[in-house]
């Protein structure tokens, strides 16, 4: 039985409350448990087959903003899913992107290196949001464009490696968590 499949008989079983929200990263999926009920979470980027494609890129974009909601949401209120969390995701919608990188930063959730490594990969997507091309600059030491093979190939693997690092951040904040004791 995969995690997907034991937490859903979980959910069946313990009849989860419906102000209860948890989202997972696990090995090879995502799960999203709000509800009382446990779903499939977001599809994860396939890095080695993404297209240099407006659309493929900004959807990993977008993936990389949930998990940022999802973070600043479960360490101000939890796993708690009331009226408090739906204002605070609300409030969230209307934050820019790099502003909640900061925050990261200020809260000592990223460290600085990090924080400048994210802070370049967003000004790409803001770059992409008002483009309906790829002849967008990515800095690294120089300037390279996306629209270049060398460029586009160093931007995937900064995107992919941003990606795994955001991952490994969010399940480091929600295992400090004492979920025996909640459960």
């Amino acid at each position: 039985m995969d995690d997907f499949e034991y937490l859903t008989s979980l959910a069946k079983k313990q009849k989860l409350p419906k102000d209860f929200r948890l989202y997972l990263i696990l090995k090879d999926s995502h799960v999203l448990i709000s509800n009382g009920s446990v779903e499939s979470g977001l599809m994860l980027p396939k890095f080695k087959s993404l297209k240099n494609n407006r659309d493929e890129v900004l959807s990993v974009f977008s993936k990389m903003g949930f998990i940022f909601d999802e973070l600043i949401r479960f360490l101000i209120v939890g796993h708690i899913h009331g009226q408090q969390s739906k204002k605070l995701l609300y409030v969230l919608n209307l934050i820019p992107l790099n502003r909640k990188i900061r925050l990261f930063l200020d809260w000592k959730i990223f460290d600085e290196i990090f924080t400048r490594n994210m802070s370049r990969l967003f000004e790409v997507r803001n770059g992409l949001m008002h483009s309906v091309n790829l002849d967008v600059e990515y800095r690294k030491d120089k300037t390279v464009l996306l629209s270049n093979k060398n460029g586009w190939k160093q931007f995937r693997t900064d995107l992919e490696n941003a990606w795994n690092e955001l991952s490994k951040i969010y399940v480091e904040q929600i295992s400090q968590t004492n979920w025996k004791k909640i459960i």
